[in-house]
C-alpha cells in the first residue's frame, strides 16, 4: 500500500492565460470554476470561459484548438 504524504497533489496556480485569446484570469482562483482545461500534447492549455462558449462544439469533439 502507499503511503500519504502531507504534500498537496499539484502547484496551485494564482492566475492564467487563455490560449485562445491570450485573457488574464483573475487572481483570486475563481477561474477555475469557469475556464476549461485540457492537455494537447502534452501540455496543459487552458481556455477563458466566453472562448469555451463559443468553440464548445470543437472541445466536447476533442479537436486540437488548431482546428478551432
Amino acid at each position: 500500500m502507499k503511503a500519504r504524504t502531507s504534500e498537496p497533489a499539484a502547484t496551485v496556480i494564482d492566475a492564467v492565460t487563455c490560449s485562445a485569446c491570450g485573457a488574464t484570469s483573475p487572481k483570486d482562483g475563481t477561474w477555475r470554476l469557469t475556464w476549461t482545461s485540457s492537455v494537447e500534447r502534452g501540455r496543459t492549455v487552458r481556455v477563458c470561459d466566453r472562448c469555451s462558449r463559443d468553440n464548445l462544439r470543437s472541445i466536447e469533439a476533442k479537436l486540437d484548438s488548431a482546428w478551432w
